[in-house]
């Protein structure tokens, strides 16, 4: 095998290890590969099937699918940067108050790591719940909806109706992708609708955020940056995005 053969088959490792990617995120691991090479190994996988090139960056082929192994694969993914911002956030808990959180591997991480004390709380991960059932205070509720089982989530319209009827004091958001021009967006319009629900009426909207989601485009918008209060972080966000959060007023931690 040939080094162009052995570099692009290491692009599509790379791709498919990420979930989706920034072409700044390529040009750092292959950075002996000139820009425009590696701007022609995109499109080429591309032709192939390989990846599939956005703007901007690259996606794998199963999260554009939505066949992911979703949730076995994203659960051994940047699993320390996950670690990290799930051990953030759960400082932001409180007794006595109501909860939303979001379905996803990084949200799981926190689930298993919830204080056992009275709250209100709403999950639309399976995983999550199974975690939450091993405490003896929380009431915990899954909203209604269709079983997602690559996602290992649930949603549907009786979901997004009844988070609608519900203020929460605190809702943790996982997003799949950020970039200034689209803000913070999920591969499924039903699921960014159940996010929206959720985010209406709480009282702290935080985002849990990878460094790997920067600069990448989904299809379906949740919210922009301005509509957040805290980004809960791996340490390792652009400085362009730090300063972009300043001057939305949102928080980093």
């Amino acid at each position: 095998m040939d080094s162009m053969e052995t570099r692009r088959e290491a692009i599509v490792a790379f791709v498919n290890e990420k979930g989706n990617i920034s072409f700044n995120q390529l040009k750092t691991e292959f950075s002996n590969v000139s820009e425009m090479t590696l701007r022609t190994d995109l499109k080429i996988l591309d032709e192939e099937k390989k990846i599939v090139r956005v703007h901007g960056g690259a996606k794998s082929v199963n999260v554009v699918m939505g066949t992911d192994d979703l949730f076995g694969k994203r659960a051994v993914r940047n699993i320390s940067a996950k670690q990290k911002i799930a051990e953030k956030a759960i400082t932001l808990l409180k007794p006595h108050t109501s909860v939303y959180l979001d379905s996803g591997s990084t949200t799981t991480m926190m689930a298993r790591n919830f204080p056992d004390q009275p709250q209100i709380i709403y999950t639309t991960g399976l995983s999550c719940a199974m975690e939450l059932a091993k405490l003896t205070q929380p009431k915990v509720t899954i909203p209604g909806g269709a079983l997602n089982r690559y996602s290992m989530s649930v949603c549907g319209i009786e979901g997004i109706k009844e988070l609608e009827a519900v203020n929460f004091d605190i809702v943790f958001m996982g997003i799949t992708c950020y970039s200034k021009e689209t803000g913070f967006t999920c591969g499924a319009s039903e699921e960014a609708k159940l996010k929206q629900a959720a985010l209406k009426n709480a009282d702290l909207k935080v985002i849990l955020l990878d460094s790997s989601k920067i600069d990448t485009r989904g299809i379906f918008s949740i919210c922009n940056l301005e509509d957040v209060d805290i980004i809960v972080s791996d340490d390792e966000l652009t400085a362009e995005f730090l300063r972009d959060a300043v001057s939305a007023g949102v928080t980093v931690l």
